[in-house]
């Protein structure tokens, strides 16, 4: 006899309706593997639009709704067997903390895009939510799924570069290298460089953040202080749009973090460069299936995704033999397959496996927005060093 094989989780949207960018690369993403299936969703800020949304992903009427309000109510009217597993949450940052708050503190699973939520007074309501309600909380920070990443992850951890000494992370755009959210034609410049919904930073919040996720997943490393200089370097612009910083460790080693939207013909580059006592490691997401490492007493090695001498987490990461290009979308659905293994562990009261359940939580998404005010504390102040 055969095991009956486990039923797909079931999840809500919020956000992420039509000529939503990011939405549509999330609901990618959990589809890849077949184990999560959209059931329900309040797919914009607009009733309207958030209905005729749902109504294109095929969404039945019952569970289409014209806001996250209904959409959690009515959840909340059904039977526990019927309600979803988590509500996915990928609107614009200002709508974060009230959808993430009310479906934590109703005990739903949550995963929500980054940055997490405008303050530290509600990163911290969240933690101790989710830590009250005992939920799974996912943040997506989805370039910790690379398997490249969790190689460099493992090599550092493990001390194969011995002591980190220096840290250097770049993460260069040039969409933004023009005021083209004056001509309110582009929905995503629009919105992440106004204030009252992208928060007090701009570049160093939408990618910045990304940059320092980065570093604490794959050094550990604490930030101890900070020397940050931010510019809003585009006439007119309210946010920053450029961002330069230093960083002081705990336990003594140095950083760099550039993060910058208007390096004029730059895609989407973002790397990092791990220098220790044994060795270096380099990461280009632009070319993801590549680890450089540079040993001390060594030539230089290239290793790439799927080879079978990698670790386990990033073996468990690819899906293609090597050669076969993955990349974005499978990045991020490493981080809910991690989401979706710690729920299916807890749906069968069991503990979960820490290398299945690998994925960012909600406290990483609260380091993040400490991260952003004390990076802009630090750029307001004359003092050099701002303690974090």
């Amino acid at each position: 006899m055969t095991d009956t094989p486990p039923r797909k989780l079931r999840y809500a949207m919020v956000g992420g309706g039509r000529d939503a960018f990011i939405g549509a690369v999330h609901r990618k993403a959990m589809a890849l593997d077949g184990q999560i299936e959209l059931v329900a969703g309040a797919l914009s800020s607009s009733p309207e639009k958030a209905r005729a949304s749902g109504r294109d992903l095929g969404l039945a009427d019952d569970r289409n709704h014209g806001d996250w309000q209904a959409l959690l109510a009515d959840e909340l009217k059904r039977p526990e067997g019927e309600r979803i597993d988590f509500v996915s949450i990928v609107t614009p940052n200002h709508v974060h903390f009230p959808v993430a708050q009310a479906f934590a503190e109703a005990g739903f699973h949550v995963v929500c895009d980054k940055p997490l939520v405008h303050t530290r007074e509600q990163a911290d309501a969240l933690v101790a939510t989710v830590a009250k309600r005992g939920t799974v909380f996912g943040v997506t920070y989805n370039y910790t799924g690379y398997p490249m990443v969790r190689q460099a992850r493992e090599m550092v951890r493990s001390g194969l570069i011995g002591e980190v000494r220096k840290v250097v992370v770049e993460y260069n755009q040039g969409w933004l290298a023009s005021h083209v959210e004056a001509s309110g034609g582009n929905k995503q410049a629009d919105w992440r460089t106004d204030p009252a919904r992208s928060g007090a930073a701009g570049a160093i919040g939408d990618i910045g953040s990304h940059a320092e996720n980065l570093v604490a997943t794959v050094t550990g490393l604490r930030i101890e202080s900070l020397c940050a200089d931010l510019g809003a370097l585009v006439p007119g612009r309210m946010l920053d749009d450029d961002g330069s910083l230093l960083l002081r460790f705990e336990g003594g080693a140095r950083g760099v973090l550039i993060a910058s939207q208007i390096n004029t013909g730059l895609e989407n580059d973002l790397r990092l460069r791990v220098s220790g006592t044994l060795g270096t490691l380099e990461w280009h997401q632009e070319q993801p299936s590549r680890l450089v490492h540079l040993p001390h007493d060594g030539p230089l090695q290239v290793l790439t995704r799927g080879a079978p001498w990698l670790c386990e987490s990033a073996k468990r990461a690819s899906r293609l033999p090597a050669g076969h290009p993955e990349g974005f979308i499978e990045a991020f659905a490493n981080v809910y397959a991690g989401v979706a293994a710690d729920i299916r562990a807890r749906l069968a009261g069991l503990p979960a496996d820490p290398l299945a359940a690998d994925y960012p939580r909600v406290e990483d998404g609260a380091r993040g927005v400490r991260f952003i005010e004390r990076t802009v504390a630090s750029a307001k102040s004359e003092l050099k060093w701002t303690p974090w």
